[in-house]
């Protein structure tokens, strides 16, 4: 259940970067800057729950890595077609 809010959460902070972007900064070429910049910025986020399931909860890199490719992926996939349907 954790893992479900926290990529729904990426999603709505991906939409959040886009519209902000959209809206205050000139149109869809901002709005794939910010798809853009939404992807590093959550892998740093991603990493940070990793590195709280494996130091926290005990879990081993082993186990939380998948999770973290789900959590990684899913957001940033939807970014990645933002970028690449506004491009």
């Amino acid at each position: 259940m954790r893992s479900t809010i926290i990529i729904v959460g990426g999603l709505v902070l991906l939409a959040l970067f886009v519209l902000i972007a959209w809206r205050y900064f000139g149109g869809m070429s901002s709005a794939v800057t910010a798809a853009k910049i939404f992807i590093p910025t959550w892998l740093v986020l991603a990493l940070i729950n990793m590195w709280i399931g494996v130091a926290r909860a005990g879990y081993s890199i082993a186990d939380e890595f998948p999770i973290f490719l789900a959590i990684f992926a899913i957001p940033a996939g939807a970014a990645v077609l933002v970028w690449w349907k506004y491009s």
